[in-house]
């Protein structure tokens, strides 16, 4: 099986954008899914390549599109929906990727080529955060691998005047990089974290963790600091962490990636998560 925009329609809910595949000969795959991070999309950088690799090395592997990432069904790249950007926020992208796992476990449960009871997340950067609070509280959740990720939400909002005028106008913008796009986020935002701060705090899903638990980062990331992902270490003592020499946060890909194969670094990492994957549930 392979689908590319496959289209998950919900009630009440934006739709959810999703890729499947599945195409190796090898039957009982568990199921590796995929959580971009903050300004990011599924299709962003070389994560292809790296959905490719997963499928070759042997699981069936679903990336998709948090619902209010700022893309469109008919735009899933970069982010033409701003206004969908700055009505995200933490529980919604939970919400989706308990719906996405609902998804998958109805998709492959009479699939003999899928374990469905097999299920692995791969979150990166923000998205880390979430697939690991999802992993400690949904007992469908075998394994998790976090990628450059974050150990705190909380600290990551405005503080100081920047908050007060936030608070104030309802909304505060940041520049994408590489678009140059003034991109939203509504005060609901930090009003959403603050009703679910006990549920959105990684330190107290960390802690509780009982899966198995590879922690990669690059030594040279700016974004996300090395030091989050030690905590998340020290959370989790039976977690593993890899540091990958000269690697920046997106592991030296960037968007577009128009070269066949992923970078090294990427490929080490990918290379790690094989691994430590086998050695858990091949």
């Amino acid at each position: 099986m392979e689908l590319k925009n496959y289209i998950l329609d919900r009630k009440d809910e934006k739709p959810i954008l999703i890729d499947v595949l599945n195409t190796s000969s090898k039957q009982h795959k568990p199921i590796i899914i995929f959580c971009h991070g903050y300004k990011g999309y599924k299709d962003w950088g070389a994560w292809h390549l790296m959905a490719n690799y997963f499928d070759k090395a042997g699981y069936c592997f679903i990336k998709f599109n948090f619902s209010y990432n700022g893309g469109t069904m008919t735009q899933p790249i970069d982010f033409p929906d701003l206004k969908a950007f700055g009505e995200n926020n933490y529980t919604q992208e939970l919400s989706d990727l308990k719906d996405i796992i609902d998804w998958s476990v109805s998709k492959f449960e009479n699939n003999p080529s899928v374990d469905h009871k097999n299920i692995i997340l791969i979150g990166h950067s923000r998205g880390g955060g979430i697939s690991l609070i999802k992993a400690e509280e949904d007992t469908r959740i075998k394994g998790l691998v976090s990628l450059a990720s974050v150990s705190d939400y909380k600290s990551r909002f405005p503080k100081g005047e920047a908050f007060q005028q936030w608070k104030k106008s309802g909304v505060y913008y940041i520049e994408n990089g590489r678009t140059k796009q003034k991109m939203p986020h509504y005060f609901q935002y930090y009003r959403d974290f603050v009703e679910n701060e006990k549920r959105l705090t990684i330190k107290r899903a960390a802690k509780k963790l009982t899966i198995p638990h590879l922690i990669i980062h690059g030594e040279n990331d700016t974004s996300v600091k090395l030091s989050e992902s030690i905590n998340l270490h020290q959370w989790h003592p039976k977690s593993q962490l890899e540091i990958i020499e000269k690697a920046d946060h997106v592991f030296n890909t960037k968007q577009p990636w128009d070269k066949p194969e992923m970078s090294k670094e990427l490929n080490l990492a990918s290379n790690l998560i094989v691994g430590f994957l086998n050695s858990h549930f091949n």
